[in-house]
């Protein structure tokens, strides 16, 4: 019944337009309206069937108009008007058929717009939004915004071709001047539509504005938009990891690329916060198989649905168990393995040394061994910034992981690890138990007010780790650019700010078992280049290998551990009490 009063409205409208706008025109030239009735109905008859053929007229919907619907409408009667000339040309001159046209698409626009602008009519706008990005992404949450509570005030941009210009009596400005219009007071909302904008520039729009705004949300990146969906509706709040995180200038996708497609790719631990990262780096460059291994069943379901479209095998097997293992390698013939099976956790190690230095020393070993004689390509170490000078059982754990990867007869075996801080959003990070902190009131406990660490997003992390595994081949140890580092209470109260709530206090617990104020990346200040600035060498460590695999035997037999490990890793100093806080 719909589609039935559609096609009516349609012939009615060209009808109703076309008498106005022939009428018009005839009074205008021969001051009568007197008109010509056989010239007005085959116009309305050729009107109508153009209307019909040509792109469903009938069907476009007139209260969700665009310039398209305009345009197509234009083409529609303009190929009318191209069949129905030749038949009047001699006796009406073909001006005033033109001005009919023109006319005619006139009114009929004008009806359009007019229905359209009735049938979205704004309800009350109570909010005041500024939008940062005069550009496509801006335009579009500008005609999203238009039936909501957000009144646009202004646009910003940094382009000053587009600065004292408008859109629909929208004024685009400078920064400058936006901060000279707001004064001392607050807007409500900003919005930053930059998609394709570097973290850094996200960062340092927040330092300038956020001091003038109660609220601040973005758009994602582009990799992130969902095209299918309105823009408004993917704002997200501006989140500390905009503010910290920072892009590698450097990152060589066409290296990475090369390095993964079409290979057959081993990685453990893929349920984790980073092989689950590597495992959608991996399918996004094309990688032919993915062996997906964990011991977690809830991480590893979760990783293998998110990449069912990808050609994956799910494992659910623990690393300390070698027979198991070799059991995956014989059937799957890996070619490139990346580990990032580890326990990480530094209170929970020190609470579970035992458990620790299986998983993270004898599973490492395993998983080694295992490349190594079933000829896998490259193995990659996923290693950590708390393996330098440690101080804690994990990061030990993970230098005698280095030590063995480094020394260990690699036959045809390319062995490489990749060293690197803290990452942004990981299941053990501090940022998740901020955020929960803030919920529930606070307060946000951290350790120590000097304590810093190095942050970096995981997305970035891992991509810079398959470029660093791409370029090594002799037991080096890549050290990832992981930036300035951060002072934790810093990031605590930047947290705070963000979350709008100025009521959250911030205590300090002292350091636990195994932690120290500040992470390192070097042992010693030896280092060496790399083609790229993000990515460093660290100096080798000869520790032969025969001694090793004694001393690794030794410490799982034995049942003082830690003087085993301080053995392994002479600059292991371990700190078990929690220090006073000044």
């Amino acid at each position: 019944m719909r589609f039935i009063d559609r096609r009516i409205l349609n012939v009615l409208a060209i009808a109703v337009f076309t008498f106005m706008s022939f009428g018009l025109i005839f009074w205008i030239t021969h001051k009568s309206w007197n008109i010509m009735w056989i010239p007005v109905w085959v116009i309305i008859f050729i009107r109508i069937l153009a209307s019909f053929l040509l792109f469903r007229d009938y069907s476009l919907s007139w209260s969700k108009v665009t310039q398209k619907t305009f345009l197509l409408k234009s083409i529609i009667y303009a190929t009318a008007f191209a069949v129905y000339m030749p038949f009047f040309y001699k006796k009406i001159p073909i001006s005033f058929l033109l001005s009919e046209l023109f006319i005619f698409i006139f009114f009929i626009s004008l009806a359009m717009y007019s229905y359209y602008s009735w049938r979205n009519r704004s309800i009350a706008k109570t909010k005041d939004v500024v939008i940062y990005g005069a550009g496509q992404a801006g335009l579009k949450i500008k005609d999203e915004f238009h039936n909501s509570i957000y009144r646009v005030r202004y646009f910003v941009d940094d382009d000053k071709m587009l600065q004292k210009r408008s859109i629909d009596g929208i004024k685009i400005l400078s920064k400058e001047k936006l901060e000279n219009k707001i004064g001392s007071n607050k807007m409500d909302l900003l919005v930053i539509a930059m998609p394709s904008a570097k973290k850094d520039r996200i960062k340092e729009i927040y330092g300038e504005l956020g001091s003038h705004f109660e609220s601040i949300k973005i758009l994602p990146s582009l990799d992130e938009i969902l095209r299918d969906k309105n823009f408004a509706t993917q704002l997200k709040d501006i989140s500390v990891e905009d503010l910290l995180a920072r892009h590698p200038k450097d990152l060589d996708k066409t290296l990475i690329e090369k390095f993964i497609k079409g290979k057959k790719v081993l990685i453990t631990g893929a349920g984790g916060s980073i092989g689950s990262e590597i495992a959608r780096q991996c399918a996004r460059f094309g990688a032919v198989e993915l062996i997906l291994l964990d011991h977690s069943e809830f991480n590893l379901y979760t990783i293998a649905e998110e990449l069912h479209d990808y050609n994956t095998v799910p494992v659910m097997q623990s690393i300390v168990n070698k027979e198991l293992l070799e059991h995956t390698f014989d059937i799957h013939r890996p070619q490139i393995v990346i580990h990032a099976a580890a326990y990480k956790h530094v209170p929970l190690v020190e609470e579970n040394i035992s458990e620790a230095i299986l998983n993270n020393v004898l599973g490492t070993k395993n998983t080694i061994d295992m490349s190594i004689k079933y000829g896998v390509q490259k193995f990659v170490l996923i290693s950590t910034d708390k393996a330098v000078r440690p101080t804690n059982v994990m990061g030990a754990t993970k230098r005698i992981c280095e030590l063995y990867m480094q020394n260990v007869e690699r036959k045809n075996t390319e062995i490489v690890a990749v060293r690197f801080g803290n990452v942004l959003g990981s299941s053990g990070s501090v940022i998740p138990k901020f955020k929960a902190q803030i919920e529930s009131g606070g307060p946000i406990t951290v350790t120590h007010p000097d304590i810093t660490r190095y942050f970096m997003l995981i997305p970035e992390a891992c991509e810079l780790v398959l470029q660093a595994a791409s370029l090594g081949h002799n037991g080096e140890i890549f050290i990832l650019d992981m930036g300035e580092p951060i002072k934790i209470i810093d990031l605590a109260k930047k947290m705070i700010e963000l979350s709008g709530k100025k009521d959250i206090n911030i205590a300090f617990t002292g350091l636990r078992a195994g932690e120290k104020l500040y992470e390192e990346l070097l042992i010693d200040d030896s280092e060496a280049s790399t083609l790229y600035d993000s990515i460093t060498v660290a100096k080798r460590t000869d520790y032969p290998i025969g001694n090793l695999e004694n001393d690794i035997q030794t410490l799982i037999q034995s049942e003082n551990k830690l003087e085993i490990l301080k053995k392994i890793v002479p600059e292991f100093n371990h700190q078990t009490n929690k220090k006073e806080i000044s």
